[in-house]
């Protein structure tokens, strides 16, 4: 019978009633992200500056658990406004440079103001 390894990543909202990502086994499912600095304050910019918070959003939490964004394996990305997928893309590609991810990109508006959300995948074997 394998181990199964489950607990809690980054600080939760206690007004949320989720955790910003979760240790599965060997997987780190991170919870949608949006552009925020690293004391948690929002970000509002163009959409190249909030696809690049978000992106250090997720590898400042991720990084408790070891991982860098090398080890993403799968972002879904909520986008605003379709009009700016060509600029996600090229800042999310300078970002993202070099790793092999598989990636979805859909049109939605968040429930707060924000152009983007994100969540991912992580794949970090833990230490056994």
């Amino acid at each position: 019978m394998s181990e199964r390894i489950h607990h809690a990543i980054g600080k939760k909202n206690p007004n949320l009633p989720f955790h910003p990502a979760v240790r599965a086994g060997d997987f780190i499912f991170v919870s949608g992200q949006v552009a925020k600095d690293a004391e948690g304050n929002m970000i509002h910019g163009s959409i190249e500056e909030e696809t690049v918070a978000t992106l250090r959003a997720i590898e400042r939490i991720i990084a408790e658990e070891g991982a860098t964004l090398r080890d993403v394996v799968r972002i879904t990305t909520y986008l605003e406004d379709p009009r700016d997928f060509g600029r996600y893309n090229r800042a999310f590609a300078e970002v993202m440079q070099g790793a092999v991810i598989a990636r979805t990109t859909v049109e939605a508006r968040a429930v707060i103001r924000t152009k983007i959300e994100m969540d991912a995948i992580v794949y970090k074997p833990l230490d056994r």
